[in-house]
């Protein structure tokens, strides 16, 4: 499988364990990706509540690239994912949206790409496939996949078939051995945007979701969207302390866990670089 790769801005920065994870799960599953020449920021998350024109003109620029070079775009980030996905969609739907994005971009883009998140394009290659990889079972992990919000909706931007209740994700874990979580929380939103505007906000709605995971039997949360990680990880000290309860979950991209159960160390997985610690719950379960 060959696909554009869009890292966007996260996955160099704040969340490069998650650029570093993808890329190594990508290798090991023969998956190639080419990196999308002269990419720009798609205007996640603040265009659109700034600029309707921008949130259009910035993700069609990178998908027109995409175009031309005959691939289809496969954004890790499931805030980049959605702001693709949303103006792919626009841009087939909508003649005004069209002119718009023609004379944002000075050149005709008339649709034509297909968008993929990484959790959909992992899932492609096949659960067999990441069992057949899997060298070091992720046996006795009980995880809480959580997709977020924008990962799977709105269903007629995504297409997804079950944007409520989606699976994909627990699928590829439990192929690697992991013993997926039934939680109500795997798509509530965690706050992502506000958490520097209202992180008060933030903070609450945190703290529900890893109750809701640990509730659920989980001992840890497995994720798809930096912004999601970062309030989940980073936040949680704070969230948990707020509201006087004492103890850490760890929380990884699922690219991480995937990698543990494909033999890949942690220094390719960027583990060193959590908020909570994560390596403790990694040697005791004797995958590092």
């Amino acid at each position: 499988m060959k696909l554009a790769y869009y890292p966007g801005c996260s996955l160099s920065s704040t969340a490069r364990e998650y650029g570093e994870s993808t890329e190594a799960v990508a290798r090991a599953l023969d998956i190639e990706l080419v990196q999308l020449p002269d990419w720009n920021c798609c205007g996640a998350t603040s265009a659109h509540s700034t600029s309707h024109a921008l949130s259009l003109g910035l993700p069609a620029r990178n998908l027109a690239i995409a175009k031309r070079a005959g691939l289809d775009l496969m954004a890790p980030c499931a805030a980049c994912y959605n702001r693709f996905a949303a103006t792919e969609h626009a841009v087939v739907n909508d003649t005004h949206t069209r002119e718009l994005v023609g004379s944002l971009l000075g050149e005709e883009y008339t649709g034509g790409v297909k968008v993929l998140n990484l959790v959909t394009a992992i899932a492609a290659c096949g659960e067999a496939a990441v069992t057949r990889r899997t060298v070091r079972p992720l046996k006795g992990i009980k995880v809480a996949c959580y997709y977020g919000c924008l990962l799977v909706r709105p269903q007629e931007v995504t297409g997804h078939p079950d944007p409520e209740y989606p699976e994909e994700m627990d699928r590829l874990l439990a192929a690697a051995g992991a013993e997926p979580v039934d939680w109500a929380y795997k798509t509530e939103c965690c706050g992502a945007s506000l958490s520097l505007s209202r992180t008060d906000i933030v903070l609450k709605l945190s703290r529900d979701i890893l109750e809701a995971a640990r509730e659920a039997g989980a001992d840890c949360i497995a994720t798809a969207c930096p912004l999601c990680q970062t309030n989940l990880d980073m936040r949680q000290p704070k969230a948990l302390k707020m509201f006087k309860l004492n103890y850490r979950l760890p929380v990884f991209f699922f690219t991480q866990l995937l990698g543990l159960g494909f033999g890949l160390g942690p220094g390719e997985l960027g583990l060193q670089r959590h908020s909570v610690d994560v390596m403790r719950f990694v040697r005791a379960r004797r995958l590092a």
